[in-house]
């Protein structure tokens, strides 16, 4: 907490100094809790799960969610809310293409407008620049060498994340290595290969603060279409794109599920050593 206080200010947007207790203590609240923040400022009322992220202080989140389940929103208001409170941080959203993390900051742009007396330098569709030296940068997850320009971000957003390959990930993970930086990763699954699969399956030390948003768990997703969608796009498609479940590719030799099923650890190894 004593560090969280240390970094934190009021925010850039206040243009007269708080003139209350309670104006003092709802700035104090803001800054320490993004959730509260959306709501008060952003008039953004949070699901359960999006509240949990955004008042986390794990640094490193890993989010499997359903497709259309409110993960681009939760990511924009996170990197808002860091641009915000820490002046001159940086908070990079990095996603497969650069179409996609344009989308990302067009989100963050979006919430910026609801924000009263927001100070700016500079705006584009690839960055936005505060008046406190903060800023919201999109990048592509295809230049490996170009996320490694940046250092010390106070946040880095990997959206489809799943798509992202293990390259770029183990080059931007250094970027971390001082400032407190955190990391939030989210995607729906893409098979049992690459980082993100890794890093949500097999954790021994706990690392990760892992949230799964199924379609069933979103309430703007109504149960009608996804009766439809599962006959529409077949059992396959539909458990991992909304079921959030990491399915065999289609180009492996032999599915997943079936060698995992075909251990029993009951069963004594067959050992042909002469003999034995």
């Amino acid at each position: 907490m004593l560090g969280q206080l240390q970094a934190i200010r009021m925010p850039s947007t206040q243009t007269t100094p708080p003139t209350s207790l309670s104006a003092m203590q709802a700035g104090l609240r803001h800054a320490l809790d993004a959730a509260s923040w959306a709501r008060g400022v952003l008039g953004f009322e949070p699901d359960p799960w999006q509240e949990a992220v955004l008042q986390s202080t794990a640094p490193q989140i890993a989010i499997c969610c359903s497709r259309q389940s409110g993960k681009s929103t939760v990511a924009a208001i996170a990197a808002l809310h860091a641009a915000e409170f820490r002046p001159g941080a940086t908070a990079l959203m990095v996603a497969p293409t650069q179409r996609q993390s344009t989308e990302l900051l067009a989100k963050a742009s979006t919430f910026l407008r609801r924000l009263p007396g927001a100070k700016l330098d500079a705006e584009s569709t690839i960055a936005i620049r505060f008046a406190s030296g903060s800023r919201l940068v999109s990048l592509p997850g295809t230049d490996a060498d170009r996320i490694r320009g940046f250092s010390a971000p106070a946040l880095v957003i990997l959206d489809e994340a799943a798509f992202i390959d293990d390259r770029l990930y183990f080059s931007l993970r250094p970027m971390l290595a001082v400032g407190g930086g955190r990391l939030l990763a989210m995607s729906t699954p893409n098979g049992k290969r690459g980082w993100f699969y890794e890093s949500w399956h097999f954790d021994p030390e706990g690392d990760w603060q892992r949230e799964q948003i199924t379609a069933m768990a979103c309430p703007r997703i109504a149960p009608s279409f996804l009766e439809k969608e599962r006959r529409r796009i077949g059992d396959r498609w539909f458990r991992q794109e909304y079921l959030c479940e990491f399915i065999s590719s289609d180009e492996e030799l032999f599915d997943g599920d079936d060698i995992e099923a075909a251990f029993d650890v009951n069963i004594a190894p067959l050992s042909l050593a002469v003999g034995l």
